[in-house]
């Protein structure tokens, strides 16, 4: 079989790993604020529906 090597995925043309980066940190803030938001929904609907 033919050897063709590791692939370079940090020299590969069209990689913005600046743009990664910030999409994923975005990704995470997201995450972050449903998660909140859906503790104090609960919160509430604990403290007035019972």
């Amino acid at each position: 079989m033919a050897d063709h090597g590791a692939p370079k995925y940090s020299t590969a043309p069209g990689n913005d790993y600046e743009q990664h980066e910030g999409t994923y940190e975005d990704f995470l803030a997201l995450t972050k604020w449903v998660v909140i938001a859906v503790i104090v929904v609960l919160v509430f609907m604990f403290v007035f529906l019972t």
